[in-house]
């Protein structure tokens, strides 16, 4: 078929890895296996997962998402979502008499037992994340009195430590190595002797998804990146090939695409973020096989088989099934 408007696009590049990670799967499975166990409602705290395609596909199989245990009925059941929970947020459920499962990440819950271990120790703990995202309200609240937030380079510049010798440093595991590594520079030169973050701490799938992204803006002149707007580490994919200097643009799916984008374009990218579900990929795929009849090729950065198992409230029920 012939392309529509001044341009013809000769060549879509997918990039992989891309799309859900392991944490996301585990999450979404938890959610599915207790509706199936348990039957509706089930009850999940915040988004499982940022994608609004994923939260109205549970939703329509019996999930009902809350903001809060306050809003789930006591003696129900409630699922904690893959960004983590506040120590605070348990106490409450177990007060309320909630049955919960926990769909925290692995690697998210690695992160706060350093802050325990920390806190345990004394030390002031600065926390490299974006304020206001899950991930971070649950981490700061396994140590609050011993926490500080920092999410820029002049934030690092002019935050006050109480004791420079006491200083021990961990992330939000959603930015890569290359998102940290401005701050963490600058907390090396003011505390030497500062405790730093494992890089295990930084989760391999957005540090594998920003890797493809660097090397698909090498050979690309545009880079589409399928997520939702609240999703951090999609936002990331977006700005790595920015500062390269590709253009790139977020999109939740094929109809936020604006064909003005496509002027003067033969060479597109496209990935997504480790909470978007492959098929609106392939809607955005299917687009551009209908309209410009392009060649399509992958381009993989690395190989990823990570797997996570599910909660152990599951495991354990499906073992007595």
């Amino acid at each position: 078929m012939i392309g529509f408007g001044p341009t013809m696009i000769k060549e879509i590049i997918l990039a992989e890895p891309r799309g859900f990670c392991a944490g996301v799967i585990r999450a979404i499975d938890a959610v599915e296996e207790a509706l199936k166990i348990y039957g509706a409602p089930i009850y999940v705290r915040k988004q499982i997962v940022h994608n609004p395609f994923v939260v109205k596909e549970l939703e329509q199989k019996g999930a009902i998402f809350v903001e809060e245990v306050t809003e789930v009925p006591k003696g129900a059941r409630v699922i904690f979502s893959a960004h983590g929970i506040a120590p605070t947020v348990k106490a409450m459920a177990t007060q309320r008499s909630l049955d919960f499962i926990d769909a925290t990440c692995p690697l998210v819950t690695k992160v706060h037992i350093e802050a325990v271990k920390y806190a345990s120790r004394g030390n002031t703990i600065i926390l490299i994340g974006h304020e206001g995202h899950d991930e971070v309200i649950g981490t700061m609240g396994e140590a609050p009195e011993n926490m500080v937030l920092v999410g820029t380079v002049e934030e690092a510049q002019n935050i006050h430590i109480p004791d420079p010798n006491k200083v021990a440093v961990i992330s939000q595991t959603t930015l890569s190595v290359d998102d940290t590594k401005g701050i963490l520079e600058v907390l090396k030169g003011r505390f030497p002797n500062m405790t730093t973050p494992a890089t295990s701490d930084i989760c391999f799938a957005t540090q594998n998804r920003q890797d493809a992204v660097k090397l698909l803006a090498k050979e690309v002149d545009l880079i589409l990146v399928l997520g939702a707007e609240n999703s951090s580490n999609s936002q990331r994919l977006r700005e790595v090939a920015s500062i390269i200097g590709t253009p790139s643009y977020l999109i939740t799916n094929i109809s936020e695409l604006k064909i003005e984008w496509l002027d003067g374009i033969t060479r597109i990218g496209i990935t997504s973020g480790a909470s978007t579900p492959e098929k609106l990929v392939d809607e955005v795929v299917l687009f551009f096989e209908e309209n410009y009849s392009p060649k399509f090729r992958s381009l993989k950065a690395v190989e990823e088989d990570i797997e996570f198992s599910l909660p152990p409230e599951i495991v354990e029920i499906k073992k007595n099934m």
